[in-house]
């Protein structure tokens, strides 16, 4: 009897300081994506790939605001479908290497809201000949996306662009082009946060 009131005397007394213990003990809630003070992300415009170009971007964010780097090349695809007004039939447009400069904000979360300067050269082809002339573009307009983390590293960026520019012309043999003076294009993005530090 002795021995069993000792036994339930220590299972309480251990009890009691495992809840003392537990008490004291504080969790860290993760860090949010979101919530960060500064970052460092790679990310690519995985269609390109597809298409047999390329896309490469590199961005550094602080606190709300975002730059980034990049270089797209958009190997066949044809960008005159995403033309709004005055895309032509009659002529495919074809982005070559070209560099981007990209500032955005997030207004909520991993919502970002962003402008960018592209100078763009495209390649012009008149389907009907198959020439093939270079057009230079200084594109501007906004951005809108928002990153899916997967874990803290990868994300998933879908989005939208509205792309703004001067419709300039070039002449083939039959005919002139004039490039669209907006595109409306939807994007994804696949990319990784190499680096980052909480707030």
């Amino acid at each position: 009897m002795k021995k069993r009131f000792f036994l339930c005397v220590m299972l309480m007394l251990s009890s009691l300081g495992l809840w003392a213990q537990s008490d004291s003990i504080k969790i860290a809630a993760p860090t949010r994506t979101w919530n960060v003070k500064s970052a460092i992300e790679v990310e690519s415009l995985v269609p390109m790939f597809i298409t047999g170009g390329f896309h490469v971007g590199i961005g550094y964010r602080f606190d709300r605001f975002r730059i980034r780097l990049s270089v797209i090349n958009g190997g066949s695809y044809d960008a005159e479908k995403a033309g709004i007004n005055n895309s032509s039939n009659d002529f495919k447009r074809f982005y070559k290497t070209s560099p981007g400069f990209f500032f955005g904000y997030n207004v909520w979360r991993n919502l970002e809201l962003y402008s960018y300067l592209e100078l763009h050269t495209f390649e012009i082809e008149q389907r009907s000949t198959g020439i093939r002339k270079n057009l230079f573009s200084i594109d501007t307009g906004l951005g809108l996306s928002y990153q899916f983390f997967i874990g803290n590293v990868f994300y998933i960026q879908p989005g939208l662009h509205l792309y703004l520019r001067k419709r300039n012309s070039i002449d083939f043999e039959t005919a002139r082009y004039t490039i669209p003076g907006a595109d409306f294009s939807p994007v994804l993005r696949l990319g990784a946060r190499l680096w980052s530090k909480s707030r």
